[in-house]
């Protein structure tokens, strides 16, 4: 078991997520940055969909009752094991009593922790992922919750694995033509790939809200909810684009002009405010 003495501003389960839902109302929900959380596992040898932890941010400590080996992936900052520094992306070894704390983020927004074994949580749907949106899977954590950690499977030497750094200038980003294209002026491609655009702060893991010159709307009328999936880029009122992330909703009322293309959702899982952001269309 481990026990979380500081959160920092978001800690979250999450394993890679609860797809092919749509029919019945449920969002994807899962890791934003599903590479990260992928190779954590990987490093500490768990599969790849075991449950970790998303931290927004840094900030968070965490104290473990037995020895333990986990791996840190995904944002850039300071990594220590009762005062030890430790490396991202290399399996390291927590003895019992021992405290992990995990430093602001210099580069990128979100931190994965794996755990050899996995956290344990109550699933729903087959997964641990905590929605934001909807309220689905575990709470966000707190200060004092006490976390389960599955049985370890004994593994051979950790793969190697790059150690990527999230990108600390603008993070360039592939779209593809959403189902509403139509509904914008005619030089609406060039808008969203010349676009000075960058994060709001307002961003969150339902959607990522850009700032920039509004888009221009030739079609008024309105728009039955249609269905949204995670990447629509969808136009309200404002005219700024909102990216939608994992637990977005399922259905929108408002137009879809593009679509980010699926590999690149992870970009802008780091992608902290105020940082630009470059598309430009797939093929």
């Amino acid at each position: 078991m481990l026990t979380v003495l500081k959160t920092g501003p978001e800690l979250l389960v999450q394993d890679l997520g609860r797809p092919g839902h749509a029919s019945v109302g449920v969002s994807p929900s899962g890791a934003l940055d599903t590479r990260a959380l992928r190779a954590a596992n990987r490093l500490v040898g768990n599969t790849e969909s075991a449950a970790g932890l998303e931290l927004l941010l840094g900030g968070a400590v965490l104290e473990f009752d037995d020895d333990a080996v986990v791996a840190l992936t995904g944002a850039v900052g300071e990594l220590a094991v009762s005062g030890r520094g430790k490396e991202r992306y290399r399996p390291f070894r927590v003895e019992a009593g021992q405290r992990l704390e995990i430093g602001v983020a210099t580069s990128g927004l979100r931190y994965y922790l794996a755990v050899a074994g996995g956290i344990m949580a109550e699933p729903l749907m087959g997964s641990a992922a905590t929605d934001v949106l909807s309220g689905m899977g575990p709470a966000r954590l707190q200060d004092g919750d006490v976390l389960r950690v599955g049985p370890a499977v004994p593994a051979s030497e950790a793969p190697w694995l790059p150690v990527p750094h999230p990108p600390a200038g603008t993070v360039a980003v592939r779209l593809q033509p959403g189902p509403r294209l139509d509904w914008f002026a005619a030089d609406t491609r060039q808008r969203l790939a010349l676009g000075d655009w960058s994060v709001s702060a307002d961003s969150n893991r339902v959607g990522l809200r850009l700032l920039g010159r509004p888009l221009q709307r030739v079609v008024e009328r309105e728009l039955p909810s249609e269905g949204m999936v995670t990447g629509a880029v969808q136009v309200p009122p404002s005219g700024l684009p909102t990216v939608f992330l994992a637990d977005h909703p399922l259905t929108g009322g408002y137009p879809v002009p593009a679509v980010v293309a699926p590999a690149d959702l992870p970009l802008l899982a780091q992608a902290r405010p105020g940082q630009r952001i470059r598309f430009h269309w797939a093929g």
